[in-house]
Formats: structure tokens, sequence, C-alpha cells
């Protein structure tokens, strides 16, 4: 008798099999007024599939995307994988040169790209090294007098309604995406279908353990506030997928358009970048919606505690995470307890803002300069390195920089911390961003945690300057509220710091030689502060001798 086993395949498409059975006619929404149902999302993956067939497109092709966040780049998220073909996420946010080097590196051979981005593929196409076509979004105008260029409602058109997704090796190149480029020309990783299905499982069961706070179920509403360019959008559109829940995609990232969709559509459940949040709290200010019903994962850079103490003020159930573009990026999620377990306030804000504990599967470890594991004393830092079957291979075409990445068998994050007695990893600061002083190592991050209390502060990023004395000092750059007094605001920093130091929390060291006051700190296209970029801004500075 002949064995009939189905070795099952970890592919993108057997995510669709759980929402398409049990919830079917669950919503999903964008803010271009699309709004239908899973067994609709199905129908046109397989209708994009035979039009993007048709335009001959095979395994192991790639599709570069440039789009806000809808629908359709949902449908992008499963249609290109599940035909074997390459996900290229293109980060919008990157300057024109940027984009145009990873389209050549990424060796993309067709583009999705929506109308408000033309101009920029138009600048740069002479340029593209390779034979491309594009397929417009939302575009009614443009003149298609070229072959190669195509408009997307066209091409879908009266195309048939059934796909055959055959199976494959799930270890196939599903997606590949470039990070912000903060140090040189943007690096590329890729991911499996095999690695985003387990962080997918992964990133599930890590946030489900916790008693309260931040579990994603199916009486959730999902929107995201990280665009889905970056990290796949830390993996949750195929998280939210899967588990079947209404989802709503917001297009462009404005404040108040971001306020009122998580109002209409009674949204629940998101993560975003401390600086995003804040332009949430900065909005709803004025217009004083109820968020008491909205958990929010918070990732990318270090959340301090003011800003968990303004999201929890505004009623926002908020909660820390970590991770990063070559990880997929899930590596560990606080872990929150009831609240009557919680003695505090103070308590509460400072688990919010721990880095949290690593997540099924993830081995992390947190060694010295010898790669010898430090001592769990709540003091010793060292650099945190990983392992989890998500992690990325190496970057694209970088054997170097792949042997660095995974030097010693761990992905390397660049990060430096403690585990603390609870097992909660504790960030203190990223290795370049370290400030080292007169003999001490100063963590910038503890600098902009006590700053950022500081009445007047809106911003504030620390950054190290070089000294011929010291070998660096460190420097304050803060954004201020306007209506607030710059010298009010610097004698509240220095008192705060001076106190610290008193209170043996922070080295003598710390005491910054410069505060200096700008509008708005840089930032990288992802949100993040652009510190390599301040310190080159502020290298000339002189600070005290």
């Amino acid at each position: 008798m002949e064995n009939s086993f189905y070795n099952y395949p970890l592919l993108i498409k057997q995510l669709l099999i759980s929402p398409l059975s049990s919830n079917p006619e669950q919503e999903i929404v964008d803010n271009e007024n699309q709004r239908y149902d899973y067994k609709r999302l199905n129908t046109n993956i397989h209708t994009l599939a035979n039009a993007l067939r048709e335009l001959g497109i095979k395994k192991g092709d790639t599709i570069g995307v440039m789009a806000w966040d809808t629908i359709r780049y949902l449908e992008f998220f499963f249609t290109i994988p599940m035909m074997g073909a390459i996900l290229h996420t293109i980060n919008i946010r990157l300057s024109e040169q940027q984009i145009l080097y990873t389209i050549n590196h990424a060796d993309d051979d067709i583009l999705i790209v929506h109308h408000d981005f033309i101009q920029v593929i138009d600048k740069i196409r002479k340029k593209i090294s390779r034979p491309i076509k594009i397929i417009l979004l939302n575009s009614k105008k443009y003149n298609l007098s070229d072959n190669n260029t195509y408009l997307y409602e066209d091409l879908i058109k009266n195309k048939k309604l059934k796909f055959k997704f055959e199976d494959f090796d799930e270890n196939t190149t599903a997606t590949k995406f470039y990070t912000t480029g903060t140090t040189g020309d943007p690096k590329g990783v890729s991911y499996s279908h095999r690695q985003l299905v387990i962080h997918t499982l992964g990133f599930i069961a890590g946030s489900s353990v916790s008693n309260y706070s931040h579990r994603l179920h199916n009486e959730d509403v999902y929107m995201p506030l990280t665009p889905m360019f970056h990290v796949h959008g830390w993996g949750f559109p195929y998280m939210a997928t899967l588990l079947g829940v209404k989802q709503v995609y917001p297009g462009r990232y404005e404040p108040k358009r971001l306020l009122d969709l998580i109002k209409q559509e009674k949204v629940t459940f998101s993560h975003c970048v401390p600086t995003i949040l804040q332009m949430l709290l900065n909005e709803n200010k004025k217009l004083n919606y109820d968020l008491s019903k909205l958990k929010l994962i918070i990732g990318g850079s270090a959340m301090s505690k003011s800003l968990a103490e303004e999201a929890q003020s505004q009623g926002i159930n908020v909660v820390s995470a970590y991770g990063m573009s070559e990880t997929c990026p899930f590596l560990t999620i606080a872990q929150m307890p009831s609240e009557a377990r919680i003695s505090s306030q103070k308590e509460l804000i400072k688990m919010r803002t721990k880095t949290g504990k690593p997540g099924p599967l993830v081995d992390l470890r947190i060694v010295d300069e010898n790669f010898k594991d430090v001592i769990r004393d709540n003091n010793s830092t060292g650099e945190i390195v990983v392992r989890a079957p998500w992690l990325t291979n190496g970057y694209i075409k970088d054997e170097k920089a792949s042997k660095e990445l995974w030097k010693g068998g761990y992905l390397h994050t660049g990060d430096v911390g403690y585990i603390d007695d609870t097992g909660s990893l504790i960030i203190t600061d990223r290795i370049k961003d370290i400030i080292k002083s007169g003999g001490e190592w100063i963590s910038s991050l503890q600098i902009e945690d006590i700053v950022s209390k500081c009445k007047g502060v809106k911003e504030v990023a620390a950054i190290g300057i070089k000294d011929v004395k010291w070998g660096e000092r460190p420097i304050i750059i803060v954004a201020k509220i306007v209506t607030e007094n710059a010298e009010d605001i610097t004698k509240r920093i220095k008192e705060r710091i001076s106190n610290e130091i008193k209170k043996g929390l922070l080295s003598k060291w710390a005491m910054p030689d410069k505060i200096e006051y700008v509008k708005e700190i840089e930032k990288t296209s992802v949100g993040k502060v652009n510190k390599k970029l301040l310190r080159e801004k502020y290298k000339f500075i002189k600070t005290n001798e």
C-alpha cells in the first residue's frame, strides 16, 4: 500500500488555513475605503497571482513594493511569497539614492508602486541596473507610453479567481528588506517561509505568557503603527491573519487619522516606536479620545519611564518588547502579572519599560569580550547575543558582515545589557552609543531617561563627543516644549542629574558638558533617533576641559 503521509512544509500559505475555516467573514478595513472579509482576501490573492504569472513572474523572482499600509499591501504579504517569488518591502523613507541602491542590490524584477511614489521612481528609473516592469497602484492618469508599465486595476481585471499554489521547500526565501543605512549603504536581510511561520507562532506564544496586558487574541481589533516595510510590520500582519482577527490598515501615518481609526474601528491592539507613541499622545491631548481598550507594544528603541507614565495616564496598556531587523524581529517582551500582584504604580511603570523575557525558543546570552557569560548580579553588563529559529542567516551579498554578525555561532545584536533577578533583559545601551569618559562607561539611555522626566523636555538624545583629555564627554540634545524657557530646563536637568550622582545611581562623569536645544531631533527612516548623524553634526562642539 502506498504511503500517503503528507510531509507538511511550513509555508506562508498555511497561515490562511485557520482564518478561512474558522472566521471567513471577519472584516479587514483600510483608510482608502476598502472593507471586505477574509474570503475576499483569499480571492484577491488568487487573482493577483494569476496576473503576476501572466507578467512572467516565476519562483525566485523578486517583487519590490513601495506603498502605504493598506489591504493591498496585506495581499502582497501573501501572494508574492506563496508563488515562490520574493517580496522586497522597500523602505519609502529612504533617500532616492538609497532606494535605487536597494532596488539594484535586491535584483528586483517588478516594482509595485503607489502613485505617491511615482516621481521617485521616475527620477531613478534610468539608473536601475536590470530590465524592470512597474505596476502602478491607485493611479489612473499616468503616461503608459512604454510597454513595461501597467495599471494595477487593469492588470487584475477579469483574471481567474483560482490559482494553484504549489508546495515547495520551506527554506525558500520569502522576503527581503534593507536596514536603514545609518552606517553606510543599507544592509539587506532575507527570511524563508519556515522562519516566518515559526516566528509567527513564536511571537503569538511569547506574547501570551502573561496573565495581564498584551496578549493578541481572537476578539482583538488589530491596526499596525509600524510600517509594513519595516521587518514585515514586526510580523504582526501574519499573526493577525493567522488568528483571523479584524484588521485595520491606516495608510499614511498622520496622528489625527490614526486616532480617528482607533476610535471608529474600535482598535484594541497595535505596536510602534516611542516617537510614534509620543506623537499620538500629543495629538490626543486635543482630541481626548478614550484609549483605555488599547494594548500597545513598544519597540525599536527604549521606552522611557516618563513616556510610559504619560501613555498610562491616557489609558493605554503599554509594554516594551525587543528585536531588530536581523531577528525578524521578536526576541523578548515584558511580562506583566495581574494588577493585584503589582505593589505600586512605580513598580508597574518599571515593569512596563523592562525589555522583557526571551520568547519561546530564544536562546539569549550576555557575554563579555571573550565570549564568556557574565554573572547575573543586576549590575554586570555585556553584549547580547542570540539564537532562535527565525533569525536571518546573514546579510545579502555581504559575506564579511555576515561572518561578523554570526561570530561564535550566535547572532551579535550590538546591544549591551544584563539579565535582572526576575529573568528580564535590561538593555543599557548600544555598543556604539556607550559614552566612554574618564575610564567610566556611561549609558546614554540612562541619561535620556533621567532628562526626559524634566519639565519642558519634549524629546532628548545623549551622545558622546570626542575629548582630548577624557576620551569622550557627554552632551545632551533637547527638543523642548515651545512655551518653556531653555535656561529653566537646563537648571532642572543639571539638578536631576546631580541628585542621581549623589545617590550613586549615576557616574560623576555623566554630567553633560553641553546642552543643545533644537526644534526637532533628527530621526532615521523608521523613527529612531539618528545618533550617528548627531555625533557627526556635533563632533566639533567644544567640551569643557
